[in-house]
């Protein structure tokens, strides 16, 4: 049996909220932006509890977005060693602190995008929050292609904010000598290659 309300949200646009029970298997519950697409929703959802299929795998039902923070910190972020890693680390467990109770099959698009609107009420640019998406993302990719925990990630349907086009700026031309020169020093020889 589906049910589909019709709510404002807090900025005043039209979401449809749906629900839909099955006797055996647990509720599952979308939003959308148009009734047809909650329509759509309900038919697909309705005819894979029919013949048995469940779009939340058995994986997403046992492991929890801590559990896979957890693991991605442990066996996937040592060895990406990057400069910023310790600032992705904090991102995690910022993360985790949020969302890391919830089940991965209850982690929506939805929940995501509401943290994301969390953020962005901290913080007066929106690259900062956008930087936290993109820490999450790669760490749902792998839990899909690798561990088997989630049909597909979550991520993909959030949106992530408009960023103003950087500034480009060139260097003057003691900054270029002043560079070039500590190129020159760098123990990395590939900094400067000596031209003909």
């Amino acid at each position: 049996m589906a049910i589909i309300e019709r709510r404002t949200s807090k900025h005043g646009s039209l979401i449809y909220r749906v629900k839909v029970r099955r006797r055996g298997s647990p509720p599952q519950t979308a939003s959308f932006a148009k009734l047809s697409d909650a329509r759509k929703w309900v038919q697909v959802t309705e005819g894979a509890a029919l013949e048995g299929r469940h779009f939340k795998a058995a994986e997403a039902k046992r492991h929890t977005l801590g559990d896979l923070i957890e693991r991605y910190m442990r066996d996937v972020l040592p060895h990406k060693r990057t400069s910023t890693e310790d600032s992705r680390e904090r991102i995690l467990r910022w993360w985790q602190a949020q969302l890391g109770h919830c089940l991965l099959a209850d982690l929506t698009p939805t929940r995501i995008a509401e943290h994301r609107d969390i953020l962005a009420r901290g913080h007066r640019t929106k690259s900062p929050v956008n930087y936290y998406l993109k820490t999450l993302s790669p760490a749902l990719t792998v839990a899909v292609q690798e561990w088997g925990w989630l049909e597909g990630s979550p991520m993909r349907k959030v949106t992530k904010f408009k960023e103003p086009r950087g500034r480009v700026r060139f260097l003057s031309h003691e900054e270029r000598q002043r560079l070039l020169a500590a190129c020159t020093i760098s123990k990395n020889k590939s900094l400067y290659t000596e031209t003909l």
